[in-house]
Protein backbone atom coordinates (compact mmCIF):
# COMPACT_ATOMS: atom_id res chain seq x y z
CA UNK A 1 0.00 0.00 0.00
CA UNK A 2 2.96 2.54 1.01
CA UNK A 3 4.69 1.97 -2.42
CA UNK A 4 1.48 1.94 -4.37
CA UNK A 5 0.51 5.18 -2.65
CA UNK A 6 4.49 6.69 -3.49
CA UNK A 7 4.20 5.76 -6.77
CA UNK A 8 0.75 7.41 -7.04
CA UNK A 9 2.20 10.67 -5.69
CA UNK A 10 4.94 10.76 -7.96
CA UNK A 11 2.66 10.11 -11.22
CA UNK A 12 0.51 12.35 -10.54
CA UNK A 13 3.56 14.97 -9.74
CA UNK A 14 4.61 13.90 -12.80
CA UNK A 15 1.45 14.84 -15.02
CA UNK A 16 1.25 18.26 -13.48
CA UNK A 17 5.02 19.06 -13.84
CA UNK A 18 5.65 17.31 -17.72
CA UNK A 19 2.06 17.50 -19.16
CA UNK A 20 -0.14 20.40 -20.85
CA UNK A 21 -3.47 18.66 -21.60
CA UNK A 22 -4.36 18.24 -18.39
CA UNK A 23 -5.88 21.57 -16.21
CA UNK A 24 -3.07 21.20 -13.49
CA UNK A 25 -0.81 21.15 -16.16
CA UNK A 26 -1.98 24.17 -17.90
CA UNK A 27 -2.09 25.85 -14.89
CA UNK A 28 1.62 24.92 -13.72
CA UNK A 29 2.76 25.57 -17.49
CA UNK A 30 1.32 29.66 -17.78
CA UNK A 31 2.03 30.26 -13.63
CA UNK A 32 5.81 28.87 -14.65
CA UNK A 33 6.36 31.45 -17.71
CA UNK A 34 4.69 34.02 -15.64
CA UNK A 35 7.97 33.60 -13.23
CA UNK A 36 10.17 32.98 -16.05
CA UNK A 37 9.27 36.48 -17.02
CA UNK A 38 9.25 37.88 -13.68
CA UNK A 39 12.90 36.82 -13.13
CA UNK A 40 14.20 38.49 -16.41
CA UNK A 41 12.07 41.68 -15.74
CA UNK A 42 13.74 41.90 -12.54
CA UNK A 43 17.33 41.42 -14.20
CA UNK A 44 16.37 43.87 -16.95
CA UNK A 45 15.32 46.61 -13.91
CA UNK A 46 18.30 45.67 -12.14
CA UNK A 47 20.66 46.65 -15.08
CA UNK A 48 19.11 50.41 -15.10
CA UNK A 49 21.04 52.13 -12.73
CA UNK A 50 18.44 54.48 -11.28
CA UNK A 51 16.06 51.82 -10.77
CA UNK A 52 19.07 49.69 -8.88
CA UNK A 53 20.33 52.90 -7.10
CA UNK A 54 16.47 52.96 -5.51
CA UNK A 55 14.77 49.50 -5.20
CA UNK A 56 18.18 47.61 -4.55
CA UNK A 57 16.74 45.37 -2.08
CA UNK A 58 13.15 44.69 -3.20
CA UNK A 59 14.62 43.45 -6.76
CA UNK A 60 17.57 41.39 -5.06
CA UNK A 61 14.80 39.78 -2.48
CA UNK A 62 12.89 39.31 -5.73
CA UNK A 63 15.30 37.31 -7.93
CA UNK A 64 16.20 35.13 -4.52
CA UNK A 65 12.31 34.43 -4.20
CA UNK A 66 11.90 33.01 -8.19
CA UNK A 67 15.48 31.64 -7.86
CA UNK A 68 14.57 29.35 -5.07
CA UNK A 69 11.08 28.08 -6.32
CA UNK A 70 13.25 27.51 -9.91
CA UNK A 71 15.58 25.24 -7.75
CA UNK A 72 12.01 23.22 -5.94
CA UNK A 73 10.79 22.91 -9.48
CA UNK A 74 14.30 21.41 -10.74
CA UNK A 75 14.05 19.04 -7.78
CA UNK A 76 10.43 18.33 -8.27
CA UNK A 77 11.22 17.36 -12.01
CA UNK A 78 13.97 14.89 -11.21
CA UNK A 79 12.00 12.96 -8.49
CA UNK A 80 9.08 12.62 -10.20
CA UNK A 81 10.52 10.86 -13.35
CA UNK A 82 12.42 6.81 -13.41
CA UNK A 83 15.20 7.91 -14.85
CA UNK A 84 16.30 11.06 -13.33
CA UNK A 85 19.46 11.10 -15.49
CA UNK A 86 17.91 11.15 -18.62
CA UNK A 87 16.16 14.18 -17.61
CA UNK A 88 19.66 16.12 -16.00
CA UNK A 89 21.22 15.47 -19.39
CA UNK A 90 18.49 16.52 -21.82
CA UNK A 91 18.38 19.48 -23.21
CA UNK A 92 15.22 20.83 -20.77
CA UNK A 93 17.12 19.74 -18.07
CA UNK A 94 20.53 21.15 -18.76
CA UNK A 95 18.31 24.57 -19.25
CA UNK A 96 16.89 24.34 -15.98
CA UNK A 97 20.10 23.57 -14.43
CA UNK A 98 21.83 26.70 -16.49
CA UNK A 99 18.61 28.93 -15.35
CA UNK A 100 18.76 28.36 -11.70
CA UNK A 101 22.72 28.12 -10.80
CA UNK A 102 23.39 31.70 -11.60
CA UNK A 103 22.03 33.24 -8.41
CA UNK A 104 24.03 30.89 -6.46
CA UNK A 105 27.53 31.66 -8.46
CA UNK A 106 26.83 35.29 -7.63
CA UNK A 107 26.40 34.79 -4.28
CA UNK A 108 29.35 32.49 -3.90
CA UNK A 109 31.65 34.49 -6.62
CA UNK A 110 30.08 37.46 -7.66
CA UNK A 111 29.34 39.14 -11.04
CA UNK A 112 27.36 35.84 -12.64
CA UNK A 113 23.83 37.19 -12.10
CA UNK A 114 23.90 38.25 -15.75
CA UNK A 115 23.28 34.43 -16.14
CA UNK A 116 19.74 34.88 -14.53
CA UNK A 117 18.71 36.33 -18.58
CA UNK A 118 19.10 32.40 -19.61
CA UNK A 119 16.07 32.09 -18.15
CA UNK A 120 14.70 33.12 -21.89
CA UNK A 121 15.79 29.71 -22.99
CA UNK A 122 13.17 28.41 -20.87
CA UNK A 123 9.84 29.91 -22.77
CA UNK A 124 10.32 27.56 -25.11
CA UNK A 125 8.19 25.37 -22.64
CA UNK A 126 5.47 27.56 -24.21
CA UNK A 127 5.32 25.53 -27.08
CA UNK A 128 3.80 22.74 -24.92
CA UNK A 129 0.90 24.64 -24.33
CA UNK A 130 0.29 26.46 -27.87
CA UNK A 131 0.62 22.33 -29.48
CA UNK A 132 2.91 23.93 -32.08
CA UNK A 133 3.65 20.33 -32.87
CA UNK A 134 0.65 20.02 -35.55
CA UNK A 135 2.78 22.48 -37.35
CA UNK A 136 6.21 20.28 -37.64
CA UNK A 137 5.46 19.68 -40.73
CA UNK A 138 5.65 23.21 -41.91
CA UNK A 139 8.54 24.11 -40.73
CA UNK A 140 10.45 20.97 -42.00
CA UNK A 141 9.11 22.03 -45.15
CA UNK A 142 10.87 25.20 -44.85
CA UNK A 143 14.04 23.38 -43.62
CA UNK A 144 13.87 21.30 -46.02
CA UNK A 145 13.80 24.23 -48.82
CA UNK A 146 16.70 26.26 -47.06
CA UNK A 147 19.00 22.79 -47.33
CA UNK A 148 18.05 22.32 -50.79
CA UNK A 149 18.81 26.16 -51.69
CA UNK A 150 21.66 26.30 -49.25
CA UNK A 151 24.74 26.12 -52.47
CA UNK A 152 22.65 28.70 -54.39
CA UNK A 153 22.41 30.84 -51.45
CA UNK A 154 26.19 30.44 -50.13
CA UNK A 155 27.22 31.34 -53.07
CA UNK A 156 25.26 34.82 -53.25
CA UNK A 157 26.90 35.54 -49.83
CA UNK A 158 30.01 34.90 -51.02
CA UNK A 159 29.53 37.40 -54.31
CA UNK A 160 27.67 39.64 -51.56
CA UNK A 161 31.23 39.34 -49.47
CA UNK A 162 33.56 40.13 -52.40
CA UNK A 163 31.33 43.05 -53.54
CA UNK A 164 31.71 44.36 -50.09
CA UNK A 165 35.71 44.19 -50.20
CA UNK A 166 35.62 45.54 -53.39
CA UNK A 167 33.44 48.78 -52.61
CA UNK A 168 34.87 48.85 -49.23
CA UNK A 169 38.44 49.42 -50.66
CA UNK A 170 37.30 52.04 -53.27
CA UNK A 171 35.60 54.01 -50.57
CA UNK A 172 38.62 54.09 -48.60
CA UNK A 173 40.74 54.99 -51.53
CA UNK A 174 37.96 57.71 -52.70
CA UNK A 175 37.38 58.90 -48.63
CA UNK A 176 40.22 58.43 -47.21
CA UNK A 177 40.76 58.94 -43.29
CA UNK A 178 40.26 62.53 -43.44
CA UNK A 179 36.22 61.59 -43.82
CA UNK A 180 36.11 58.89 -41.16
CA UNK A 181 37.30 55.94 -43.82
CA UNK A 182 40.73 55.00 -41.35
CA UNK A 183 40.99 51.97 -42.11
CA UNK A 184 39.88 49.03 -44.94
CA UNK A 185 38.39 46.52 -42.69
CA UNK A 186 36.55 49.68 -41.25
CA UNK A 187 35.25 50.95 -44.95
CA UNK A 188 34.53 47.40 -45.27
CA UNK A 189 31.66 46.59 -42.62
CA UNK A 190 30.66 50.47 -43.49
CA UNK A 191 30.01 49.09 -46.89
CA UNK A 192 27.95 45.79 -45.44
CA UNK A 193 26.09 48.11 -43.47
CA UNK A 194 24.91 50.23 -46.16
CA UNK A 195 24.44 47.40 -48.60
CA UNK A 196 22.04 45.51 -45.94
CA UNK A 197 20.35 48.93 -46.15
CA UNK A 198 20.30 49.26 -42.02
CA UNK A 199 22.83 52.41 -41.87
CA UNK A 200 25.96 53.13 -40.28
CA UNK A 201 25.61 56.83 -38.59
CA UNK A 202 29.32 56.92 -37.28
CA UNK A 203 30.92 57.57 -40.70
CA UNK A 204 29.35 59.47 -43.84
CA UNK A 205 30.99 59.80 -47.42
CA UNK A 206 31.60 63.35 -47.95
CA UNK A 207 33.18 63.83 -51.94
CA UNK A 208 30.92 63.61 -54.33
CA UNK A 209 32.56 60.64 -55.98
CA UNK A 210 31.95 58.77 -52.75
CA UNK A 211 28.58 59.88 -52.67
CA UNK A 212 27.89 58.71 -55.68
CA UNK A 213 29.35 55.47 -54.55
CA UNK A 214 27.23 55.19 -51.50
CA UNK A 215 23.96 55.93 -53.70
CA UNK A 216 24.49 53.14 -55.93
CA UNK A 217 25.67 50.87 -53.24
CA UNK A 218 22.01 51.69 -50.83
CA UNK A 219 20.14 50.88 -54.26
CA UNK A 220 21.92 47.34 -54.85
CA UNK A 221 21.39 46.56 -51.54
CA UNK A 222 17.40 46.61 -52.41
CA UNK A 223 17.94 44.23 -54.70
CA UNK A 224 20.11 42.00 -52.98
CA UNK A 225 17.87 41.51 -50.19
CA UNK A 226 15.13 40.12 -52.62
CA UNK A 227 17.65 37.37 -53.79
CA UNK A 228 17.46 35.16 -50.91
CA UNK A 229 13.55 35.71 -50.36
CA UNK A 230 13.21 34.38 -53.91
CA UNK A 231 15.83 30.88 -53.81
CA UNK A 232 13.75 29.99 -50.98
CA UNK A 233 10.37 30.72 -51.70
CA UNK A 234 10.86 28.85 -54.72
CA UNK A 235 12.37 26.39 -53.27
CA UNK A 236 9.69 26.15 -50.47
CA UNK A 237 7.06 26.30 -53.72
CA UNK A 238 8.70 23.31 -55.60
CA UNK A 239 8.56 21.41 -52.20
CA UNK A 240 5.05 22.15 -51.71
CA UNK A 241 3.94 20.54 -55.54
CA UNK A 242 6.12 17.66 -54.95
CA UNK A 243 4.13 16.99 -51.37
CA UNK A 244 0.67 17.76 -53.13
CA UNK A 245 1.77 15.12 -55.92
CA UNK A 246 2.86 12.77 -53.29
CA UNK A 247 -0.67 13.04 -51.43
CA UNK A 248 -2.58 12.91 -54.20
CA UNK A 249 -0.81 9.27 -56.04
CA UNK A 250 -1.38 8.10 -51.94
CA UNK A 251 -4.68 6.50 -50.87
CA UNK A 252 -4.47 8.09 -47.15
CA UNK A 253 -6.34 5.98 -44.47
CA UNK A 254 -9.19 7.85 -42.66
CA UNK A 255 -7.79 6.50 -38.80
CA UNK A 256 -4.35 7.17 -39.34
CA UNK A 257 -5.35 10.96 -40.52
CA UNK A 258 -7.98 12.01 -37.52
CA UNK A 259 -5.14 11.08 -34.89
CA UNK A 260 -4.50 13.76 -32.66
CA UNK A 261 -0.96 14.52 -30.81
CA UNK A 262 -0.64 15.64 -27.61
CA UNK A 263 1.95 16.36 -25.32
CA UNK A 264 1.80 13.45 -22.93
CA UNK A 265 5.20 12.81 -21.62
CA UNK A 266 6.42 9.28 -20.53
CA UNK A 267 7.44 9.25 -17.06
CA UNK A 268 9.73 5.93 -18.02
CA UNK A 269 11.38 7.63 -20.82
CA UNK A 270 10.55 11.46 -21.21
CA UNK A 271 9.20 10.39 -24.86
CA UNK A 272 6.47 12.91 -25.77
CA UNK A 273 4.31 13.28 -29.16
CA UNK A 274 1.83 10.55 -28.04
CA UNK A 275 -1.50 10.14 -29.39
CA UNK A 276 -4.72 11.59 -28.02
CA UNK A 277 -6.06 8.50 -26.15
CA UNK A 278 -2.83 6.33 -26.13
CA UNK A 279 -2.21 3.82 -22.46
CA UNK A 280 0.93 3.21 -23.50
CA UNK A 281 4.12 4.77 -24.67
CA UNK A 282 5.07 4.31 -28.26
CA UNK A 283 8.79 4.33 -27.77
CA UNK A 284 9.43 2.15 -24.35
CA UNK A 285 5.53 0.63 -24.43
CA UNK A 286 5.71 1.88 -20.61
CA UNK A 287 1.92 2.27 -19.65
CA UNK A 288 0.97 5.90 -19.31
CA UNK A 289 -1.10 6.20 -16.77
CA UNK A 290 -1.35 3.98 -13.32
CA UNK A 291 -4.79 3.60 -11.89
CA UNK A 292 -5.07 5.05 -8.23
Amino acid sequence: MESNQKHNWKTILHEIIYEADTPAGKRFDVLLLIFILLSILLVMLESVASIDKEYHQLLYIGEWIVTILFSIEYILRIVSVKKPVKYIFSFFGIIDFLSTIPMYLAFLFGGAQALVTLRALRLLRVFRILKLARYLGASNQLKDSIIASRVKILVFLFAVMVSSIIFGTIMYLVEGEVNGFDNIPKSVYWCIVTLTTVGFGDIAPQTPLGQFITTFIMILGYGIIAVPTGIVSAEYTKSSLKADEANAKTVVTPDIEDLHMNSQCCINCLDTKHQDGAEYCHKCGHKMHHDS
